[in-house]
């Protein structure tokens, strides 16, 4: 019998109030950056929650400038390859949206194979054109362990967080 992953701490952090409408409408979460890692995940949520490969048409997972995770931007001529996350517990959900910077808003988004999703999109698109494409591989190869000790950090300062 698989053993039943602990749910990870409940912090005092506020809200970001992005999360109104999936609690609504709950679906998956689609990962599409940084997120797209286990280590991520591990750190942030002390689990690599379930996933499979997707894409979303009309959507593109863009480089932003002085950042090194992307945003995902309305394009429709493009498709974004990511992970819808299906099992995160309530918990999970808030800390990482409070993770999740101010620049994202929560969007609903149609995955390819019929199904929908819940994706973090950059709220003004327009202020990272022109857009360049943001590469997982290189992200891995030149940013990942850093990127999950700067994870790691946060994680302590937000359960420490009044």
């Amino acid at each position: 019998m698989p053993s039943t992953p602990s749910p990870s701490p409940r912090t005092s952090s506020p809200s970001s109030g992005r999360l109104a409408p999936a609690s609504a409408d709950p679906a998956p979460l689609f990962v599409f950056g940084s997120l797209l890692f286990p280590d991520v995940l591990r750190v942030l949520i002390d689990r690599d929650p379930h996933r499979i490969p997707a894409t979303i048409t009309g959507w593109r997972a863009i480089a932003l400038p002085g950042r090194i995770y992307p945003g995902l931007i309305a394009d429709q001529a493009a498709t974004a390859t990511g992970h819808p996350l299906d099992d995160l517990t309530p918990t999970e959900w808030e800390t990482l949206d409070t993770f999740e910077a101010d620049i994202y808003t929560l969007a609903r988004v149609h995955l390819d194979h019929g199904q929908h999703a819940w994706a973090y999109v950059c709220t003004n698109p327009a202020e990272f054109l022109p857009a360049t494409p943001w590469s997982p591989d290189e992200f891995a190869r030149d940013h990942l362990p850093a990127y999950v000790e700067r994870c790691a950090a946060w994680r302590r300062r937000h359960e420490s967080s009044p």
